[in-house]
């Protein structure tokens, strides 16, 4: 199956149903292709709104989600992103065209190298990736105006609050891996932090270190 018009097209629909309103990320959804970030078997099911498994027993989120994720990050063509979680690299090459920089990592080296050469095939100059513990987020290139977490933690982590601007946004999955998780919003201003709860939502766990592979 290609991201044909017909494909796209249902695609579309799909993201617009479950509340995605916001014509920029829709724009982008359409131009990046998910089947470019999906290797073997499950390439045919590219299009369809649904998570699919990945590398180092990770998961490629459903369209939706990112879609609504990256909505209420409330992404400016101004703003320096971190992502933490790269996994396939789709979440990041969809900011790639909303932000002005993106900067992802993730505890899997192997995840790494592969999202890389995927931005590298398809052009997306200004993502740069590491191989690193996100739990901790990236000090060296703090602060960020935006900050995107695709692992559930118990409890927004307080490295990666700790990097991000006054008035600055974080949107995180919070809750127990085998439980309901829900997404969070997080708002820095000049007295602290205020939450806004936005969805229930199921994720991988947020995992501290580096993974094996």
């Amino acid at each position: 199956m290609s991201f044909d018009a017909e494909a796209k097209m249902q695609f579309l629909f799909a993201l617009r149903s479950k509340g995605v309103t916001d014509k920029a990320i829709l724009s982008t959804m359409e131009k990046i292709d998910r089947g470019a970030f999906i290797q073997g078997y499950f390439r045919d099911r590219a299009y369809e709104d649904m998570p699919l498994p990945i590398a180092c027993g990770q998961t490629i989120s459903q369209p939706s989600v990112v879609a609504l994720m990256t909505q209420a990050l409330r992404v400016g063509p101004r703003d320096k992103v971190l992502e933490v979680g790269t996994g396939s690299g789709y979440q990041a090459a969809i900011l790639s065209l909303l932000a002005r920089r993106v900067y992802t990592v993730d505890r899997h080296r192997r995840l790494v190298i592969a999202a890389r050469e995927v931005f590298d095939r398809l052009g997306l100059a200004n993502i740069t990736v590491f191989t690193a513990d996100g739990s901790f987020g990236l000090p060296d290139q703090a602060p960020f105006d935006r900050i995107l977490v695709t692992a559930a933690a118990e409890d927004p982590p307080g490295p990666l609050l700790a990097q991000l601007k006054i008035g600055g946004i974080m949107v995180v999955p919070v809750g127990q891996s085998d439980a309901v998780q829900r997404l969070i919003r997080v708002t820095r201003t000049e007295s602290g932090f205020e939450y806004d709860e936005l969805r229930p939502v199921r994720f991988v766990p947020l995992v501290e270190g580096l993974g094996k592979d």
